[in-house]
Parts: C-alpha cells; structure tokens; sequence
C-alpha cells in the first residue's frame, strides 16, 4: 500500500531530494506516521531517521529551501533541527543503543533502519514512512504496529524487560499513550512495567512530572493514574496518592475511599478546565487526609486540619519532583487549602459576609476554587447530587452580587496607611496595622460598604477607642 498522502506536505519532496543528492536513505518515523494512520492531527513535529549523518541532511534541506531557515546542530546527539512552516523538523541517523544499568542515556553507535526501529518504545512508534525515490512512500512495519494500532494495543518491539529497563521512562510514556488514545496495555508489558517499576527511580523529577502533566491533560487521567497504581509506579512518585486507598472500619462505622474519589474528582474537573495545575490541584485536593484520619466514638471518622497539612505537603512534592517552586505551587497549595470552604458555604445559609471572607481570600482564583469544588461532588444519591449543585448555583450568584457591590476580589482598602498615619500624626506603628485590620474585618463582615467615607468615619471611631486624637 502507498501512504503518499501522508506525505502530501512539499517539505518531504524536499527532504527525498536532498537524500537523493547526498545518496541516503531516509524516512519519516514515529509520532507522525501513527497520527496519521490514527486520523488524528499531528503535533507540529516530524522526526527524519538517516541513514548517514542527519547533521548533514538538515544543512542539505536548509540549502535547497526558499527561505534557507537556521539548522541547530546537536553534535553531542548527531542530531539537526530546522522549523519550516510553524513545524519542527528533527534529523537523525539511524543508530542501535546499549545502556549502562544506572544511567537511562544509551550508549550510542551508528546503525540500521532495523537497530533504529528495535531501539524504539513501541510498535506503533516504530512505523517508518520511506523518503527514497526508489520506493516513496512505502510502510516499513516490522514488527506488526499497524495491526497493533487497528487492535489498540500497546505492545514493546523487543522484550518489553529489555525495553523499560534500558529506559525506565518507556514505563511512563507506554501509560501516557494509553492514557492519550484509549489503548489496552499487553499483558506481558504491563507485567513488566510492575517487575521493573524500581528502575524509575533513575529518572529525573522534571521528566516524570512531564509525563504525568500530559496524562493530566487527557479527557480521562484516572486510566493512567490507575495504571500507575496498580503497577506500582505511583506508590513510588506519589506515595502520598497511594496512602488515601486505605479504608477502615473500626464498630461498624467505615469511610470513603479518598483515593478513588481523587481520581474521580480529576476526570470530573476536566471537561470544565483545561490548566494543567487546576487538575493537579484536584490530584492533591485530599492528600492530606491519610494523616489526619481519627476515630473518636463522638465523630465517628474525622479529617480535622487535612486541608491545612495538605497545602504543607504540596509543597514537599513540589520540591521532591523538581516542579516548579513559583506562582504555580502557590496555586495549587492555596486550591488545596481553601478547598473545603465553597463546599461548607454550599451546605449552610450563604451569607454575604462568608461570601466576601471566601472571595477576599481567594482572590483572582475564586473561579478555579468553585471549579474544584464543584468537580469535588461525587455523591451516586442523585438527590444529594442535585441538592449540592444548586447550592454551588446560589453561592456563585452571590459572589457575583457581593463583588459587584463591594469589589472585594482585588481588595483595597478604602483608606490607606498613610492616610492613617497623616490623621494621627503616627510613624509606622502596631496602631497603624490594628486600624487597617479592623477596617478590613468591618468591610468584610458588612458593618460598612467599601467606601472612603465610610472607612474615614470608622477610623475616628475606632482611634478614639484606642487613645488617638486627629491632628
């Protein structure tokens, strides 16, 4: 069969010319060529395999391109890069691996189309596209990965010991694609991927947190999540995760299982949100619950604090995994810590002054918090289900009501500091800050509107208080 539409771009013409004029094989491999027998849309990347020196072909390619675009030259990699048309274009000689047991990097010799296609992770990554004139075109498919793609299965091209050993990260990216396309796992490679899940620990944080933001940013990361599990790669990368699959029952009384309701609340939050740290927020949401679990004959099972702990413990897996240490943690802990209070407010009266307590506290995030707290409904009672959304309906209506009048998200108080201290003739002082709280605490509790006046006449009342004369 001819797969010439696959390569319908003109960039391929160029790319089969300039091989032809440096007498090289080459071809299109991998995620390009299995996107496209999949019908999906391709990521704006193409990888060439060469024959030969792929250094060498992306300079022959920039030469007989119209704009000559820039080539990067990776020579430690013998790899080339040029960007035609809003795609990069990434050249490679072919080339076999062997691998030291510590190190994930592989030792590196020129090679076959056959090493190159050995040495990848999986059949369906392995499909190669040929560029040469003789036989344009054509599918190079030794080891079946087009059958593999019809049956939707994920299957190693060697023995899949080998494979996830050389490379541990292979285990991530097989469950990612799983995770990506809805394929089955072979049972032999699953079986694998447990018996070598201690190797993962050879890869770096920033690695694995790739893989997992992309299984995160799936329609459905409890399928890779649970992957993770039962492999027991996630009892490695997130133990924390692992310890809320742990119920008990002590005189009859038991409680949810917090782990699968986790997994539950992330795939209920991604059709409403496609930011990748908001979903990482609902992955985190109850972490803090397996160690502040108790029992007392009064309560029955309580989480007294777990949010609180949960926003400490982000921060230890943020620094453990090597993930970002900015704005983006700040996030995710502030999600993880206010993440009970929009559910509280939506089980009591919702008052004004709770609703401008929760949109002061979170700020520009309130949407995101209401987002997370909405997915965090899992009830099967459809009553409880139906009771619980109206409920969020009425405290979303609030907040835009309370921040219409008070303006509360971006909260400034009325009458600054200086001011304060001009009235009263003060340097910088405890009296100072005590004013500005109280003024705060009366406009969020609703005695005054947010307002100069208001606040003004509030201060000279509240200074007298105090022992503070206006000057």
């Amino acid at each position: 069969m001819n797969y010439s539409e696959a390569l319908k771009n003109p960039i391929f013409n160029t790319i089969a010319q300039a091989s032809q004029e440096l007498n090289m094989d080459s071809y299109v491999i991998g995620g390009f060529v299995r996107d496209f027998l999949l019908q999906r849309d391709f990521k704006k990347d193409i990888d060439i395999v060469v024959i030969g020196s792929g250094i060498d072909l992306a300079l022959k390619v920039s030469e007989l391109l119209p704009n000559k675009p820039k080539v990067q030259v990776f020579k430690n990699y013998g790899t080339a890069m040029l960007r035609y048309k809003e795609i990069d274009i990434e050249f490679v000689g072919a080339r076999k691996e062997s691998y030291n047991q510590d190190s994930r990097n592989p030792i590196v010799e020129n090679g076959t189309l056959e090493d190159d296609q050995n040495r990848r992770d999986f059949t369906i990554n392995a499909l190669a596209l040929s560029l040469n004139i003789n036989n344009y075109g054509d599918l190079v498919d030794p080891f079946n990965g087009v059958e593999d793609l019809e049956n939707k299965l994920l299957r190693t091209p060697l023995n899949p010991d080998i494979t996830y050993s050389d490379d541990p990260l292979r285990m991530l990216r097989g469950i990612r694609f799983a995770t990506q396309l809805d394929f089955d796992i072979e049972t032999e490679s699953l079986i694998a991927i447990e018996r070598n899940n201690e190797r993962i620990n050879i890869i770096s944080g920033e690695r694995i947190v790739e893989e997992l933001n992309k299984i995160l940013s799936t329609d459905k990361p409890s399928i890779g999540f649970l992957h993770l599990y039962k492999t027991g790669l996630l009892d490695i990368i997130l133990p924390e995760l692992t310890a809320l699959n742990n119920v008990e029952e002590i005189e009859g009384h038991t409680h949810k299982n917090n782990f699968y309701h986790t997994l539950e609340v992330v795939d209920n939050i991604c059709p409403n949100t496609e930011d990748v740290w908001l979903r990482w927020s609902a992955l985190l949401h109850d972490i803090g619950k397996a160690p502040t679990k108790k029992f007392s004959k009064k309560q029955g099972w309580t989480f007294h604090g777990h949010e609180f702990l949960g926003g400490k413990m982000v921060k230890k897996i943020f620094e453990r995994l090597h993930m970002p240490l900015n704005n983006k943690l700040k996030f995710v802990q502030k999600m993880v810590m206010m993440s009970s209070r929009p559910i509280v407010l939506a089980q009591d009266i919702v008052t004004d002054s709770a609703v401008r307590r929760l949109v002061f506290d979170a700020g520009e995030d309130v949407d995101d918090l209401m987002t997370l707290c909405e997915a965090d409904i899992t009830t099967k009672n459809p009553t409880k289900f139906k009771k619980y959304h109206n409920n969020f309906d009425i405290v979303r209506k609030k907040i835009i009501e309370v921040e219409e009048r008070d303006h509360v998200r971006q909260f400034q108080p009325p009458i600054t500091g200086e001011e304060i201290m001009k009235l009263f003739n003060l340097k910088p002082s405890r009296e100072i800050g005590m004013l500005k709280e109280a003024v705060k605490e009366a406009i969020l509790d609703g005695k005054i509107p947010n307002e100069y006046q208001a606040a003004y006449d509030f201060v000279l009342k509240r200074a007298d208080k105090l022992g503070l004369k206006k000057v």
